[in-house]
């Protein structure tokens, strides 16, 4: 196993260490020495792992001592806090609140793109609905999720605002499993392509208000979805 995949391995084992509560913000993480027996890994990979945790503010460097957990609202790798909040809250409710921030960064997102949108990305748009309309028919359920992120991609790409996309990313990961999971069910899809129909036509008006409304729409009705078929 490469030394990028042996600090992701122990990253990730760290943050089962904080779901679990046996790293508790505040208190220093455990010896160098300590980590690598624990881990069968030479202190470089502990010291390269706990380099990219700092860049992640999920730990601090503290002269004098050891680096210390962070609290999780510091933390500013979103992937890795949502996967701890995840576990301590329960999946339902995560899912829930991840929807939530969808709702809030892509409403947003929706109503700016369409006073920006060319022609391309209008047509981009029909390209991918048509996508999911078929992989829909074929019951591909991993073509349909990869049609209707790339949807979806194409408002946040043409918001024109830069940050949205350094905000998103980091959760692409987590909602392609949330869509994997909604998307097998057959009532789910046509529910979608039905709101990702609505969203284009209001963009394709240019009407900002019109746009958020119907990205809205699609969200609630997600939700819906999500409660009555999957949680």
């Amino acid at each position: 196993m490469g030394r990028e995949s042996l600090v992701d391995q122990l990253i990730s084992e760290l943050l089962d260490d904080v779901v679990a509560g046996r790293l508790v913000p505040g208190e220093p993480l455990p010896a160098e020495a300590e980590l690598a027996t624990r881990f069968d890994v030479n202190r470089l990979t502990i010291r390269e792992a706990i380099r990219k945790l700092q860049a992640q503010g999920i730990v601090r460097t503290v002269p004098g001592r050891r680096s210390e957990l962070n609290p999780v609202g510091r933390w500013t790798d979103i992937g890795a806090a949502l996967q701890v909040a995840e576990e301590q809250i329960g999946r339902a409710d995560s899912s829930i609140q991840l929807l939530q921030l969808r709702r809030m960064i892509e409403t947003g997102a929706c109503a700016l793109a369409a006073t920006r949108m060319g022609p391309d990305d209008l047509d981009q748009m029909e390209r991918e609905l048509e996508g999911m309309r078929a992989a829909s028919v074929a019951n591909d359920v991993e073509a349909f999720v990869v049609h209707d992120i790339a949807f979806h991609d194409v408002i946040l790409d043409s918001c024109g605002n830069r940050f949205v996309r350094t905000l998103f990313d980091p959760l692409q990961a987590l909602l392609k499993q949330r869509r994997t999971d909604t998307s097998r069910v057959p009532a789910v899809q046509e529910h979608a392509i039905e709101m990702h129909n609505a969203v284009l036509d209001a963009l394709r008006t240019q009407d900002a208000d019109l746009a958020a409304a119907a990205m809205a729409a699609h969200m609630d009705q997600t939700e819906r979805d999500l409660i009555r078929y999957v949680l």
